[in-house]
């Protein structure tokens, strides 16, 4: 897949999350904890003997897309 696809499917998804969320995370805690459910739900697709490919790429995509997230709240935060 091309860098520019993945790029696009990782925007599409934080804009999604951020209609259904708000746009930025209000802690550092909080972000990090959204990153890891995200994450575990990925790894949960790795543990299965088989793997559904699409399965692991919408749960990658969230991963990026959380990560994003992350780095677009941390001017948000008090310092």
């Amino acid at each position: 897949m091309q860098e520019l696809k993945v790029a696009e499917l990782l925007i599409k998804e934080l804009r999604r999350a951020n209609r259904i969320y708000g746009t930025s995370f209000a802690s550092s805690h909080e972000g990090y904890a959204v990153m890891l459910e995200e994450l575990d739900e990925l790894f949960e697709e790795i543990r299965q003997k088989h793997p559904d490919k699409e399965r692991l790429r919408e749960e990658a995509i969230q991963v990026g897309a959380m990560a994003m997230k992350f780095i677009m709240s941390i001017d948000h935060w008090a310092k």
